[in-house]
C-alpha cells in the first residue's frame, strides 16, 4: 500500500523525515539500498526507523497535540477588535479571495523541478529570474510569460496543466489544489460551523476529492482513511484519537511537508480578526494528515491571514503567527531566520538568494523553508501587494503555494479595491476549481460566502464564550 510514491521511494524519505525529527539515522542507507525493490525488505526497515528515538540532545520541542502546543506558545493578541463596515469587511474577504488567486496564478506556470530544486548550476530563483529575463518581462509586473530565450539554453515551465495561468493565456483562475483546499475550508465551516474535527477532515475528502486530486501527505491520509472508515458506515468510531496517528504517519514521510500549510485560508477567512480560533480550526484540518512542523505551517499561516483582516503592519502580522505556535520548534526558529534575512537584504535578489541558501538543505515542498520564504517576502513588501507575490514566486521552491499564501494575506490587508487591476483584470471575477458546484463560480461569490460564513462563526465562538464564562 504505496500511495503517491513506490514504497522504496516512501522509506527513503522516512529517513529524511527521522533525521529531521531528531532521530539517528546512521546505517539505515545502506540497509534500504540493501533492500532494493524486495517489499518485506523494505518494510522491514521501515518499521525498525518507526522505534528510533528522538535524540537526548534534540534542542526543539515539538508536540502535535493542541494544548502541548499552547503550553509552548509565546504571548500574542488572540483577538482583535475592530470597527470596520459591513462594506469594508466585504471588501477585505474579495480582496483575499482575488488576492490568492492572482498568487497562484503567477507562481503556477513555475511549479517546475528547474525552479523547485534548482539546476545543477543555477539555484530555483536564479531560474525564475532567467525565464522572466529570457521573455523581456524583468522585473515581473506580469504573470508568468508561456515562452523565453532560456528554452534555448535548456530551461522548460510548465505544461498542459497551467498554460491557462500563462501571460498570454490567462483570462480566469484555472484548477489548483491551493484552490481546491480554500474551496473545501469554505465548504466545511458552512456546513458545519464550529462543529467538526479530523474525521470530518477525512469524510470531506472522500466525498469530495477523488484520489487523483491529493498529493504527498495528503495521498498517504487519504489512504489511510479508507483503511479506517466505510461508506456504508460513516459514523466516527470511539477510538478515533488512537488511529488518527495511523492514518496521519503510516508510510508518510510528507507529515510535515507542505500540504497542510496550503489549506489554511478558507478555515482562516472564517476566523477573520481572531488568530486563535484561525489556528485551532487549522490544527483540526492539519491533524488529519501532518504532525508537528506541518501542523505548525498552517496554524502559523491561518493565524497571519486571519491577522490580516485587522492588522497591516507586516511585523505584527507574522508574530500573530508565531504567537500560536511551539517558540521550541523548528519553524519558529527558521522563521527567525527569515526575518533577520529579510530585515538586512539589500534588494529582492539578495533576500531570495540569502533565504534560498538558508533554507536549501530542506526538500522543496517542505513546510519550513517555504513558511520562511513567506515571511520574508511579507517584510520585504511592506504592503505593496505586488512586491509581496514576485518575491515569493521568485524564491522558487513551491512558487504558486507561496504566491497564494502572500497574496491572500495582503489582499486581506489592502481589500480589492486596492489591489492593482493588472493582476486582478485577467481573472474576470470567475473561477474553476474543479470540484461540484466551483466549476465555475465567480471569484466575487466565493468571498460572499466567505464573509457570511464570518458572520455565523463569530456568532457561535461568541455564544461560546459565553456559555465557557458562566
Amino acid at each position: 500500500m504505496a500511495g503517491w510514491d513506490q514504497l522504496q521511494d516512501l522509506i527513503r524519505f522516512e529517513m529524511i523525515q527521522r533525521r529531521e525529527e531528531g532521530c539517528d539515522v546512521t546505517g539505515f542507507e545502506e540497509k534500504w539500498a540493501a533492500a532494493g525493490t524486495d517489499k518485506a525488505a523494505l518494510m522491514s526497515v521501515y518499521e525498525e526507523l518507526q522505534t528510533l528515538e528522538t535524540a537526548a540532545d534534540f534542542p526543539f520541542q515539538e508536540p502535535s497535540g493542541l494544548e502541548e502546543i499552547r503550553a509552548l506558545r509565546p504571548s500574542g493578541v488572540r483577538r482583535y477588535e475592530s470597527d470596520l463596515t459591513e462594506e469594508q469587511w466585504r471588501d477585505k474577504f474579495y480582496g483575499a479571495w482575488l488576492g490568492r488567486l492572482a498568487g497562484c496564478a503567477l507562481g503556477k506556470p513555475l511549479e517546475v523541478p528547474a525552479v523547485m530544486g534548482g539546476t545543477e548550476n543555477s539555484p530555483g530563483w536564479k531560474n525564475v529570474q532567467r525565464w522572466f529575463e529570457g521573455a523581456d518581462a524583468w522585473p515581473i509586473k506580469g504573470y508568468t510569460p508561456k515562452h523565453s530565450r532560456a528554452e534555448q539554453e535548456g530551461l522548460k515551465i510548465g505544461g498542459n496543466w497551467c498554460w491557462k495561468s500563462t501571460r498570454e493565456h490567462i483570462a480566469f483562475m484555472e484548477s489548483d489544489d491551493d484552490v481546491r483546499y480554500t474551496v473545501l475550508g469554505l465548504v466545511m465551516l458552512e456546513e458545519k460551523g464550529l462543529d467538526w474535527d479530523s474525521w470530518d477532515i477525512g469524510k470531506l475528502w472522500h466525498q469530495r476529492l477523488t484520489y487523483g486530486q491529493v498529493c504527498t501527505a495528503e495521498t498517504q491520509a487519504y489512504l489511510n482513511f479508507t483503511q479506517v472508515t466505510s461508506h456504508l458506515k460513516g459514523a466516527k468510531p470511539e477510538d478515533w484519537e488512537k488511529r488518527i496517528e495511523w492514518v496521519r504517519s503510516y508510510l508518510n514521510p510528507y507529515r510535515e511537508w507542505i500540504g497542510a500549510q496550503i489549506r489554511a485560508d478558507g478555515f482562516a477567512y472564517g476566523a477573520a480578526g481572531h488568530p486563535e480560533l484561525a489556528a485551532e480550526l487549522a490544527w483540526r484540518d492539519a491533524s488529519f494528515s501532518h504532525v508537528k512542523n506541518g501542523i505548525y505551517g498552517e496554524m502559523f499561516v491561518a493565524a497571519m491571514i486571519a491577522a490580516s483582516f485587522t492588522e497591516s503592519d507586516p511585523e505584527r502580522i507574522i508574530a500573530a503567527g508565531l504567537s500560536e505556535i511551539p517558540a521550541t520548534s523548528r519553524l519558529a526558529a527558521d522563521i527567525a531566520q527569515a526575518l533577520e534575512i529579510a530585515h538586512s537584504a539589500k534588494d529582492q535578489l539578495d533576500l531570495v538568494s540569502r533565504i534560498w541558501e538558508a533554507f536549501k538543505h530542506y526538500d522543496p515542498v517542505h513546510t519550513n523553508n517555504n513558511a520562511a520564504l513567506v515571511a520574508a517576502a511579507l517584510i520585504y513588501a511592506q504592503g505593496d501587494y505586488e512586491r509581496g507575490i514576485t518575491t515569493a514566486v521568485l524564491g522558487g521552491w513551491d512558487t504558486d503555494c507561496n504566491g497564494a499564501t502572500v497574496g491572500s494575506i495582503l489582499g486581506a490587508v489592502l481589500g480589492a479595491k486596492a489591489l492593482p487591476s493588472s493582476w486582478i483584470d485577467p481573472l474576470h471575477d470567475t473561477l474553476y476549481a474543479d470540484l461540484v458546484g466551483f466549476d465555475p463560480i465567480a471569484i466575487s461569490a466565493c468571498a460572499e460566502r466567505s464573509y457570511q460564513v464570518f458572520l455565523k462563526i463569530r456568532e457561535e465562538a461568541a455564544s461560546a464564550a459565553g456559555v465557557a464564562g458562566k
